[in-house]
């Protein structure tokens, strides 16, 4: 990883814009600019294209779509931003929430009516933070669907997609003007290609442990979950240019990874009034404030290990989801008829679950929140028959990056844009604000994807101006 003088520079052949990565960010500003009139080539250093965005439930928000409309949904771009910062503590910037919330409804109804990604609205249940329903995704809620959708897309638009292809190097002037990118082979041998814009779409660096330590140590014992690409090249790259970085403190977690299955429990079972607990039956925290927030205070239990428990009426609305349906076929779910059948299965002590759910219809009778300021009012009791899923905290993404602006260019600190290098999904700095409790559901494929497309079509915009 490094950035290199022009006059090294072998290069092999031209193109105008170069996008690195090919994950949902990468092929969305790929298939953009090529919409746009520019000559495009991605680079992806796996065999196939899929990053980090495979391996999410492809889940996208937006506000004003016609899939709200016709669910009868009012939901505005105002309303969005409003939701976003009031997740972070008012401690993101605003003025790109708002842009991204204004162009959010574009990029959905893009995906769906040019890229034919067949999206509904998820109207079963409303995500912590949320306040309208608003997220979108595939027929069975997996990013797996969705990169399916989007390489589709590509080849029927005629995007170049160049695999097995890792950039090790850009090739820039002193002043941040990039003017190619050396990438490696399987082989060993190098290639050298002369583009007239960047689009920096190789996500963060959760897969990088020693940047993990240094800007998030507290989930650095986590178990990792996402892409292990994600080493933070874009970051160094775009230090090295004169960029700003901005919120690297700040991640996606997951309070409910399936414990030895790598299957994340989705958090609807928890918002429509499931709960957990740790091995000694004890609830340890307010598990519905959302599952970013989560995966630490699960971290900090005996054996970092918690519960996810609840009952038959959660358990079928969660069977919506193809990640569900594969942790029921791995063996991750357990089943008891009983409370008592239920902690012979797995281990907990009857005694303090009766407590703990004795405790749970106290406070839902009389209104009141509990010790960690949640409220079960207006959600059904848990009752026979009993669910659970032993589950750990996992860092999923990073949400800290490369300052950009409204439409992906990358800043330096005095609030500049370097000449034609874009950088947009786990790439940039996000709408999270610095911590993982900033985290609102879909934020990351609303960056990955609402990025994604502008940056494509403002690179070529700026070629052809140039």
């Amino acid at each position: 990883m490094s950035i290199l003088s022009k006059e090294e520079a072998e290069f092999n052949s031209a193109v105008e814009v170069a996008v690195i990565g090919a994950g949902a960010c990468g092929l969305c500003a790929g298939i953009a600019a090529k919409q746009s009139g520019a000559e495009t080539l991605i680079l992806e250093r796996d065999p196939s294209a899929l990053g980090t965005t495979a391996m999410s439930t492809g889940l996208i928000p937006a506000a004003g779509t016609s899939f709200q409309a016709k669910a009868g949904i009012t939901d505005t771009p105002e309303l969005f931003t409003q939701d976003v910062c009031a997740k972070t503590g008012y401690q993101t910037d605003a003025n790109i929430a708002l842009a991204l919330a204004r162009e959010s409804a574009n990029t959905v109804e893009w995906l769906a009516s040019d890229l034919q990604v067949p999206l509904s609205l998820v109207d079963s249940f409303l995500y912590p933070g949320h306040s309208i329903k608003r997220m979108h995704g595939t027929p069975n809620r997996t990013g797996a669907e969705l990169m399916g959708s989007l390489c589709n897309a590509a080849e029927r638009i005629g995007v170049d997609i160049l695999t097995d292809a890792t950039v090790t190097g850009l090739f820039a002037e002193p002043n941040g003007e990039v003017h190619g990118l050396r990438c490696q082979r399987p082989d060993g041998k190098h290639e050298d290609l002369a583009c007239s814009a960047i689009i920096l779409a190789c996500c963060g660096f959760a897969g990088n442990p020693d940047m993990v330590r240094e800007y998030m140590p507290e989930i650095a014992e986590g178990e990792f979950f996402g892409h292990r690409g994600n080493q933070g090249d874009a970051v160094a790259w775009g230090r090295e240019l004169g960029a700003e970085v901005g919120d690297m403190t700040a991640y996606q977690g997951h309070g409910g990874l399936a414990k030895g299955h790598g299957i994340p429990i989705l958090w609807p079972v928890i918002v429509e009034g499931g709960i957990q607990v740790n091995q000694n039956g004890q609830r340890f925290s307010n598990e519905s404030r959302g599952y970013s927030e989560q995966a630490v205070d699960v971290i900090k239990q005996p054996g970092a290990i918690a519960w996810t428990f609840y009952d038959e009426p959660r358990h079928q609305l969660m069977l919506e989801f193809d990640d569900y349906r594969d942790a029921i076929a791995a063996g991750a779910i357990q089943y008891g008829s009983t409370l008592q059948d239920i902690c012979r299965k797995t281990g907990l002590p009857l005694s303090e679950m009766e407590k703990t759910l004795g405790e749970i219809t106290s406070l839902a009778g009389a209104g009141s929140q509990d010790a960690f300021g949640r409220r079960f009012k207006g959600k059904a009791l848990l009752s026979a028959p009993y669910y659970a899923v032993k589950v750990t905290g996992a860092l999923f993404h990073t949400q800290g990056g490369l300052c950009v602006d409204a439409v992906g260019r990358v800043l330096r600190a005095d609030g500049s844009a370097l000449q034609n290098l874009y950088a947009g999904g786990g790439a940039a700095r996000g709408i999270s604000g610095p911590d993982a409790s900033g985290y609102l559901a879909g934020n990351g494929l609303l960056t990955a994807t609402t990025f994604g497309r502008l940056a494509g079509i403002n690179a070529a915009i700026d070629i052809k101006a140039s």
